[in-house]
């Protein structure tokens, strides 16, 4: 340990508590004891105590408490050391000298600081020269402009192999130190010092303080490999420790509660300029344990958002078994799965900041990314392989540590076992031999299929609508009527698609069977939750920008009288012939029909 607690103590002691946290809550005195409301946990009545005497904070509500340092780690997302070196400069406590040899290798981390610096600074004025006009058309293309450039400091590494090397020397950085901070690859088998990086889009990397330690970098020739190269491991840099944008997210994560990782340099850029800040990346690699910490001690559940292709999928699955054996009371990992083809970059572009928030606000728990990936699309019809799923169910459990956590764990899926094996139920399954369809996220839910069809958690997607399901159809025949009303159900959504607008809840819990109305529903909601008007042409426009055309022509009809009550009749009859009817009236008596509805201002797509 580098400070001895009698220095720590001298800080804690200095150290105004009541005013340091009065900086985030607002404290009324109480007698000796200062009382707010927690900054934590949601709540009314102030069960946070804050106590200058002790020097120490609790909550009654959450439990959580601490003391100064404590403080500044929940409230900021500092480091232990951080918040030592904060708190002596603020209270003028000289911290302890290094031995000669610790003060050599800070001093040189300090001009590596300045010399990585100078190349961000190189890097930048490049972009904007002649030569970088190559990287500038590709921001442009990935809808880019000048202005976005500079908020993240992009730049462009010139090709050839020295013009960083010379103007770096020109600058007085010696050779050591440019090979030091990772800027340049050394002389070797003959060939001359040259420059790590050139003709490439520079992402420069900072630490946690904001200070620029590294940089990513995308190749613009269309046949370079590999597409992206990182600056390597240097005194300043280690990428398996270290998040892309992470200062910056940092604060904007404490403040939102939760924290967002995406996959690379440009989903991120996406993200934060469509107002979702607390957003970072890992460094071209898989996460890493130490990245793990680094967002919990940001925030309690952060949300990870893949594509929802294969490679998405294992990237989920890598990242959520990495963080069993790290798993304690209140923290845990949420998961987004953008339709097949789309990352943050591209379906923001595509659908709008409020589709986006829709899928973070609908997040995947850890618990039943889990389950799912040991039974979606797999026939377990067989008592083997049920017995088989206990025992891989049995092995996630047994490798997280917190024995609570463990407990819940273990309870949750033996009641999803008992629930979807073991509970006596008369319904009758799917025809032996029935296909299986492999989890797709973000389109449909995703549905088991085979001799056996495993119930959803609860609460999620699934549950709500499997909860309007019911066997009469099978057991009376109707099943031809439900098919020729849920093609009904299309064709107004097709011709009217404010109808999804006006009637989203409704829309949102209805039971589908067609997996073509699902999608078709999937889409326009998503459309409704953006912000679009959902007039016709501006959807027959974005369906076919994104190549799902063949969605309106499966539904394609006639224009009707009245599209809203059409809509809420259909609806009715779909639940009626689910055995769960509702009263057709009262809905009609929501709303008025769509031609009496005003305009709500809102644009066209």
């Amino acid at each position: 340990m580098r400070y001895g607690e009698g220095l720590l103590e001298e800080i804690r002691r200095r150290t105004d508590l009541v005013a340091l946290v009065g900086r985030r809550v607002k404290l009324v005195r109480k007698g000796r004891v200062m009382w707010g409301c927690c900054p934590f946990h949601a709540e009314k009545s102030p069960s946070f105590k804050v106590e200058n005497e002790r020097r120490l904070y609790k909550c009654f509500g959450c439990g959580k408490g601490g003391d100064a340092f404590k403080w500044l780690i929940e409230t900021e997302g500092l480091s232990f050391p951080e918040s030592v070196e904060k708190l002596a400069a603020e209270v003028g406590v000289e911290l302890p000298k290094w031995s000669p040899e610790d003060e050599e290798r800070e001093q040189k981390k300090k001009s590596l600081y300045d010399v990585v610096e100078l190349a961000a600074k190189f890097y930048e004025a490049q972009l904007f020269e002649p030569a970088g006009r190559e990287a500038r058309d590709y921001l442009k293309g990935r809808g880019l402009d000048g202005a976005a450039a500079k908020q993240f400091r992009l730049g462009y590494s010139p090709g050839g192999n020295n013009a960083l090397i010379n103007h770096l020397t020109a600058q007085n950085v010696t050779q050591d130190d440019i090979i030091a901070a990772g800027l340049a690859r050394a002389a070797e088998d003959g060939r001359p010092m040259r420059d790590f990086f050139y003709n490439r889009l520079m992402f420069p990397i900072g630490d946690g303080r904001g200070r620029i330690v590294a940089f990513g970098a995308r190749a613009l020739e269309a046949d370079a490999k590999p597409k992206y190269i990182n600056t390597g491991e240097t005194s300043l840099f280690s990428k398996g420790s270290q998040l892309y944008n992470f200062a910056t997210a940092r604060a904007a994560a404490i403040k939102a509660g939760t924290i967002i990782v995406a996959e690379g340099y440009m989903d991120v850029i996406a993200l934060a300029r469509a107002g979702f800040t607390h957003s970072v990346a890992p460094l071209g690699t898989a996460m890493t344990e130490d990245q793990l910490h680094l967002l919990w001690r940001t925030a309690p559940e952060p949300i990870l958002a893949f594509d929802g292709d294969a490679a998405g999928l294992k990237a989920a699955h890598r990242a959520a078994h990495l963080a069993l054996p790290h798993l304690k009371a209140g923290y845990s990992l949420r998961f987004v799965f953008l339709p097949n083809g789309e990352d943050p970059d591209s379906f923001i572009a595509h659908n709008g900041a409020g589709a986006m928030a829709v899928q973070l606000e609908t997040a995947l728990p850890l618990s039943q990314l889990l389950w799912r990936a040991e039974t979606e699309g797999k026939d377990l019809s067989t008592p083997e392989r049920r017995a088989g799923l206990e025992h891989y169910l049995k092995e996630i459990v047994d490798r997280i540590t917190d024995g609570k956590v463990a407990d819940y764990y273990r309870r949750g899926f033996d009641q999803l076992v008992f629930e979807n094996f073991k509970k006596r139920s008369s319904a009758p399954g799917p025809a032996r031999g029935a296909p299986r369809t492999a989890f797709r996220p973000g389109v449909g839910g995703g549905k088991f299929r085979g001799d056996f069809k495993p119930r959803p958690l609860p609460g999620s997607p699934e549950a709500v609508s499997s909860s309007v399901q019911s066997s009469a159809l099978v057991r009376s025949g109707q099943a031809g009527v439900r098919a020729a009303k849920e093609a009904e159900l299309g064709r107004l959504l097709v011709e009217s698609p404010e109808i999804a607008l006006a009637e989203a809840e409704l829309l949102a819990v209805l039971d589908l069977q067609d997996p073509s109305l699902d999608r078709l529903r999937h889409e326009l909601l998503n459309l409704a939750a953006s912000g679009s008007s959902l007039e016709k042409a501006g959807v027959q426009a974005h369906f076919t920008r994104k190549g799902m055309a063949e969605l309106l022509a499966r539904f394609a009809g006639s224009a009707v009288d009245d599209p809203l009550a059409s809509f809420q009749r259909a609806v009715a009859d779909l639940r009626e012939l689910a055995g769960h009817p509702i009263d057709a009236r009262r809905l009609l008596e929501r709303r008025r029909a769509l031609s009496d509805r005003p305009n709500d201002g809102r644009g066209n797509i």
